[in-house]
């Protein structure tokens, strides 16, 4: 006797039944997966971009909002700095920082942001590049892989970059020939692979253009900005402002254009990136205090802010899972009700079955795979549930975040989701099958 087979037929018997079994059961566990992927995907995501990040130096305002702007790149800035109030932070014998990388934000090309900034960045994430060259010249860009992939963008392809970080006609730039891509990085799996970067003069050059009133404006003349910081320090010359500036560039070391970022101190940045020489040091630790309680700039540390984005949101995935566990234990309490209800009913087909030669144990055995099945089936609904769940959320992730999720992550718990499932339709069926062990086969066939 196929105890399986039989037990299938008997479940469809009552397709009602099993609609209202399936479903519920169904629903508990696929809200329960829905977290779990959600959570697993976006604890890597954040945990990948932290790249040994220590401090975030920027604009007073929100510290979070620094973090996910500057690090995670899902946010607006808090403002810009001025480079003259960074120049300490970026000088490379800094006795406690080993590397300060500059961000300028602000502009973005069909809603991927252009970020400005040094060759360092790349150390941060192991980015590498994979075809072409990294930007050296003002207004060359390098494209992170999902951004050459999704845009459809190549080598010596040019494109003009908008205000802002949507995509709206009437924020775009117009500064000569725009930005040239000159290389493209291989893929890395973090927020690199979103961002198209360039230095960040071309991003000054972009708005210095803009407020220029019919005047040429020639991106790529290094030896034009030269000559006009050597003017400025010549204006200036004897006074504490040029001996701060001088003392700058001696201590600065220019990056990969030739270009020292410390020689404007007028213009601004959006933020510093900061990896310390030592993080157990204890005025390494005190940095960032410091800097918020005696300067006009904030420091913020992204392990800490992360944390408390996941204390926020972790309210409302402990109320979810409750509620998803709460379906769960409904959902097998309806298989008990319809197990245990269908006994009265199938007392006659059992009492035969006994006279056929089926043991009491065939007779339990046949109810606890009934209750096996049910939950199995339910739980395999319920994982297709959060797998296409998870993918329509990834959508929308993407298209509003640049972020990239999917649905079709598989994780081990989900084995776990499954056994546990097994579990819970043994005991919804364990009542009614030792019911189903006592029955009295000539009571019954007497009736």
């Amino acid at each position: 006797m196929n105890l399986v087979k039989l037990s299938w037929k008997n479940i469809i018997s009552k397709p009602l039944n099993l609609l209202l079994s399936m479903v519920l059961f169904g629903l508990g566990i696929g809200l329960i997966n829905f977290l779990v992927l959600l959570n697993h995907q976006l604890k890597n995501q954040f945990d990948k971009n932290l790249a040994g990040i220590d401090v975030v130096i920027g604009a007073k305002g929100s510290p979070l909002q620094m973090i996910l702007c500057n690090m995670y790149h899902i946010d607006n800035p808090t403002g810009n700095i001025s480079v003259k109030e960074a120049a300490p932070f970026l000088n490379p014998k800094h006795p406690l920082i080993e590397k300060a990388i500059p961000l300028s934000l602000g502009d973005s090309h069909k809603s991927y942001r252009i970020v400005g900034t040094n060759h360092s960045i790349l150390e941060l994430y192991g980015g590498s590049i994979e075809t072409g060259k990294l930007w050296v010249q003002h207004f060359e860009v390098t494209l992170g892989r999902v951004v050459a992939d999704e845009l459809g963008l190549k080598i010596g392809d040019r494109f003009q970059s908008s205000h802002g970080f949507q995509d709206v006609d009437d924020l775009v730039h117009e500064h000569g020939d725009g930005f040239e891509i000159v290389g493209i990085l291989a893929p890395t799996g973090s927020v690199l692979d979103q961002l198209i970067l360039t230095t960040t003069k071309s991003i000054w050059d972009v708005h210095g253009h803009e407020d220029e009133e019919g005047g040429d404006h020639d991106h790529d003349d290094h030896a034009h900005d030269e000559h006009d910081h050597d003017d400025h320090a010549h204006d200036n010359h004897g006074h504490d402002d040029h001996a701060h500036d001088d003392h700058a560039h001696h201590d600065h070391e220019h990056d990969e254009t030739g270009f020292n970022l410390v020689d404007y101190p007028d213009e601004q940045i959006t933020s510093l990136l900061i990896k310390f020489r030592n993080r157990t040091n204890f005025q390494a630790l005190s940095l960032p205090r410091n800097i918020n309680e005696n300067t006009d700039m904030q420091a913020a540390s992204p392990p800490i802010e992360i944390n408390r984005l996941y204390s926020m949101i972790g309210v409302g995935v402990d109320a979810l899972r409750n509620i998803a566990l709460l379906i769960a234990l409904v959902s097998a309490f309806s298989i008990f009700i319809s197990l245990f209800s269908s006994l009265k009913d199938r007392q006659y087909e059992l009492a035969l079955m006994r006279v056929m030669g089926a043991g009491q144990q065939s007779l339990f055995f046949l109810i606890i795979m009934e209750g096996i099945i049910l939950a199995i089936v339910g739980c395999f609904l319920g994982l297709l549930i959060s797998h296409i769940g998870m993918e329509v959320l990834a959508g929308y992730a993407k298209a509003s975040y640049r972020y990239s999720l999917t649905g079709w992550l598989f994780l081990k718990e989900e084995m776990w989701m499954v056994l546990g499932s097994v579990v819970i339709g043994i005991i919804a069926a364990l009542i009614p099958a030792m019911r189903a062990y006592g029955t009295d086969i000539h009571e019954t066939l007497a009736r």
